[in-house]
């Protein structure tokens, strides 16, 4: 590629993401969840700088369930300091917004890294059944069928419970619940575009298929694939909360807003603060991705644009 057409490729791309931004800023509701998100991204990235991982995880009994705003002497790293427990502690004196901070960057680990399992591998299998067809697409598409015959809960139960209980066989099994979702998504994008004019001009000039599907059909039909996408970060931190809460997803003492809410139930009488911090981060998360997946939607989809 030549200077020029590097430069014209650049100004192009950047054409497309101002009239992106431009339709997506439209959407107020969504911007103020991409901010929240970012906010919580940035948290997650530097859950180390704000709060000590060994200071949320060890036992402080004498400081059990502070309320919020409570001031009181933690003994740390062999001196004792005073802290306040701005959201107060859990029945272990540990500091919950502390849990909450650390909790945020695995529950963002989880949820990308399951949806980016999930895209690759349902995108292989769909492109290989939207675009090969015959024997392929029926095999394929039969064990989609058989997959989401299973309700999601049970098959991730099963999962966790079948390989044990490990942070790697939690995103297998949030992760396997995902993957129908895209095999149908690309093969459809793919069926319906594979044989336009553009597709037919690749094949004629002896491009294989390989190069086809990865640089003329892909292209075309990242739109649902990345709204898709969206909505499943969501959801597969939602997964990983109840899989925490239910005791087959992230283990105490790491701290994880689903064995959070699992811990606070014993005391909603006594400490119902210890189930708002953690359900209120959920709520926020989960409802953000899901008005950022909208967002998306109305600005990526050219229909809905005009």
């Amino acid at each position: 590629m030549s200077n020029q057409s590097f430069l014209r490729f650049l100004k192009r791309q950047s054409k497309n993401i101002s009239q992106f931004w431009r339709q997506f800023s439209r959407n107020k509701l969504a911007v103020a969840s991409l901010i929240l998100v970012l906010i919580f991204a940035l948290v997650a990235i530097f859950a180390d700088i704000l709060y000590s991982y060994d200071f949320v995880t060890s036992n402080s009994l004498e400081n059990a369930l502070l309320k919020p705003g409570e001031t009181s002497t933690v003994y740390f790293r062999e001196k004792d300091i005073e802290h306040t427990f701005i959201l107060g502690s859990d029945n272990y004196g540990r500091d919950i917004l502390g849990r909450l901070v650390h909790g945020a960057r695995i529950s963002m680990i989880i949820g990308f890294v399951t949806v980016a399992m999930a895209v690759v591998i349902g995108g292989i299998l769909g492109a290989i059944a939207g675009y090969k067809g015959g024997l392929f697409d029926t095999l394929i598409m039969r064990l989609t069928d058989i997959i989401l015959s299973i309700p999601t809960i049970l098959m991730s139960i099963a999962i966790v419970a079948a390989l044990g209980n490990s942070f790697f066989n939690l995103l297998i099994a949030i992760s396997t619940s995902l993957i129908p979702g895209y095999i149908r998504i690309v093969r459809a994008s793919i069926i319906s575009i594979k044989d336009q004019e553009y597709v037919e001009a690749a094949r004629v000039i002896g491009a294989g298929d390989f190069r086809i599907v990865l640089r003329h059909i892909l292209p075309n039909i990242t739109s649902p694939i990345i709204v898709q996408s969206t909505l499943n970060v969501g959801s597969s931190i939602l997964s990983a909360s109840w899989l925490s809460f239910l005791g087959l997803g992230i283990l105490p003492p790491k701290p994880e807003w689903g064995n959070m809410l699992s811990e606070a139930r014993e005391f909603i009488q006594y400490a119902p603060h210890l189930l708002f911090a953690p359900g209120i981060a959920i709520l926020l998360t989960v409802l953000a991705y899901n008005i950022i997946g909208d967002g998306l939607r109305d600005a990526l989809d050219p229909k809905l644009r005009r």
